[in-house]
């Protein structure tokens, strides 16, 4: 196990959590979690949503054995770019979340301070994902 597998890991379990809250209220219509529009925008469907959220943690599933055991595909260092575009990517990832927070904030006052919240928060959880895999590609 690296210290990157366990940050990954913690990073899937969170995403992970906010895939099965967002199903519980769908399907199940759970009074103790937020109702449906604060969990997503609506830009797209909820089932397309979903579909490309279990294969986003399919792959963060099969990343994160990788990188904990140290064997695997994930778990080759890819070309020299590739860690610095990931950590690049991921820093503009999490800028424009954060330019998406204080637009939508400013854009609809009655979502101070948290509506909206939960979609440009787990945002930063998959940013964070791409930053510590690309510090673990960039370690050597």
């Amino acid at each position: 196990m690296t210290k990157h597998g366990a940050i990954l890991a913690l990073l899937t379990l969170l995403f992970s959590l906010r895939v099965l809250g967002q199903m519980l209220v769908a399907f199940f219509g759970v009074a103790w979690l937020p109702p449906m529009p604060a969990w997503f925008s609506g830009l797209i469907p909820y089932p397309t949503l979903l579909t490309i959220q279990l294969v986003m943690l399919i792959l963060m599933t099969k990343i994160v054995r990788d990188v904990w055991r140290g064997d695997g595909f994930f778990a080759r260092t890819p070309s020299l770019r590739g860690p610095r575009f990931l950590v690049a990517f991921s820093a503009l990832y999490a800028a424009s979340m954060v330019a998406r927070y204080v637009i939508t904030m400013a854009s609809y006052p009655e979502m101070r301070w948290f509506g909206g919240a939960i979609p440009i928060s787990f945002h930063f959880v998959l940013a964070g994902f791409l930053f510590v895999l690309g510090r673990y590609y960039g370690r050597s």
